[in-house]
């Protein structure tokens, strides 16, 4: 019997099995930051354990750091406190970090790819759920929990059960204004947020087949949010020709050598997964949230569902919205387009495109955050700033922001925010904030409008 895209990852990092139970797999690459990677720090040092293989951990500052005056010090002390340990951890430990202000320096999730970080075939861990998004480059990527990035520092490995294999295949054409994080929505919205809870997804077919690596990344950093272990998409030439010439990336011969293996990765024809499920493009549409999990999502132009549960009902009156009702028209205060989900230059462009000779509706607060330096950058470069500026948007700088308000970016109690982020949960956003989550496209037209339009509408 062939063997799954996964499995032949999995396998072939396996140092030691423990007959009927966990396995013990070999880690190629540790992400941090600064928030999951203190305590873990205190642990090896605590048991006189020093960092296994130092070289194989990159560092970044993200979650915790302000989008503004990021050459100023930073205000909030526990944020200032948590960055500063990071910073002394690291040159401790002689592991390379990408503090606030450096180059390279981004979203964990967006540094790591567009620095060539991120490669077929490794696995790759950090002690953060979103770790996934890694997944598109046919990796096995996952987040772990903080005991974990302790054994990771110790030994380079993990004591882990081999979860069961999921695949999700979308196959046709997606309509016009449907971008990949549509396709995630409609697929969480389908199948529902415990769908994968004890699998590694891996998402097949011709519109995975035709997304571009920054779609791939926005798709797997959601296959958390159906409750996966993580999700991965089969290397290909648009694989191949993004990590090409990327810093840390193979060089010559060694990048040949490396492509021959990464085409060695895709699903056998003959391989059986435990699950599976398949969609047709064409039944997606721009998707939208309306309660407080990212299986809660519409088709922009449907209606609020009736169920007789008592968690939807608590969830429809945490968002002030009724069951039958239309999203549309819904009067929108904030919007944020950024995170590890939505914030890669793609995403700008998308956005630059539509808000384009268009401005701002004044009762909107609209937050733009690159996911890193080099998104920034590449913003500038490409005149995408002048086109936010001139429309009223604000552009600020990179870092996780008002995905999780765990930094100055948060959205007012009661507010509505319009959000290209990974999770609506009850206060995600901000105590009390309502967070609907929509594709960048969606998000600038909210900004524009001041209110949720069915961009299908405009696109015709």
């Amino acid at each position: 019997m062939g063997k799954t895209l996964f499995d032949k990852v999995w396998d072939a990092h396996v140092v030691d099995s423990i007959a009927n139970g966990p396995q013990v797999l070999y880690i190629d690459q540790h992400l941090i930051h600064e928030v999951t990677s203190p305590q873990a720090f205190q642990e090896l040092e605590a048991r006189k354990i020093p960092i296994f293989r130092p070289q194989q951990i990159v560092a970044t500052a993200d979650h915790n750091t302000p989008t503004l005056n990021q050459h100023l010090p930073v205000k909030d002390a526990l944020s200032r406190n948590q960055l500063k340990q990071l910073s002394e951890n690291c040159q401790k430990n002689g592991i390379t970090l990408y503090e606030l202000g450096h180059q390279y320096n981004g979203i964990v999730h967006v540094m790591a790819p567009e620095l060539g970080i991120t490669q077929p075939g490794m696995t790759i861990v950090c002690g953060d759920s979103h770790t996934s998004t890694h997944g598109a480059f046919g990796s096995i990527a996952f987040g772990i929990g903080t005991s974990q990035v302790a054994q990771v520092f110790a030994s380079q490995c993990l004591l882990l059960t081999k979860p069961k294999s999921l695949r999700v295949t979308v196959n046709g054409t997606l309509k016009k204004g449907v971008l990949p994080k549509d396709v995630i929505l409609y697929i969480i919205s389908k199948i529902g947020t415990n769908a994968g809870t004890g699998y590694f997804c891996e998402y097949a077919g011709e519109v995975f087949e035709n997304m571009s690596m920054e779609g791939r990344m926005t798709v797997c950093n959601m296959s958390i949010e159906m409750g996966a272990r993580g999700g991965m998409i089969a290397p290909d030439e648009t694989t191949f020709n993004y990590v090409k010439g990327r810093e840390f990336a193979p060089k010559d011969v060694e990048f040949d050598k490396k492509v021959a293996y990464w085409k060695t990765l895709p699903t056998d024809a003959d391989a059986v997964f435990d699950k599976e499920y398949t969609f047709d493009a064409s039944d997606i549409e721009p998707m939208v949230t309306y309660g407080t999990n990212p299986g809660m999502g519409i088709k922009i132009s449907g209606n609020i569902p009736s169920l007789k549960d008592a968690s939807f009902k608590k969830s429809l009156e945490y968002m002030g919205f009724e069951a039958g009702e239309s999203m549309l028209n819904k009067p929108i205060n904030y919007v944020f387009i950024g995170s590890c989900t939505n914030s890669r230059i793609e995403d700008f462009r998308v956005a630059a495109q539509y808000i384009k000779g268009k401005q701002k509706a004044k009762n909107v607060t609209a937050w733009l955050v690159p996911g890193s330096k080099q998104v920034e950058a590449q913003i500038e470069a490409e005149g995408l700033k002048g086109i936010f500026e001139a429309a009223g948007f604000q552009l600020r700088q990179p870092g996780c922001s008002a995905c999780l308000a765990m930094n100055d970016d948060k959205i007012p109690q009661g507010e509505y925010c319009v959000s290209t982020s990974n999770r609506n949960f009850e206060g995600r956003q901000g105590q009390g904030a309502r967070t609907i989550l929509a594709s960048p496209l969606v998000a600038a037209a909210t900004a524009i409008e001041g209110k949720i339009i069915d961009i299908t509408q405009q696109l015709n």
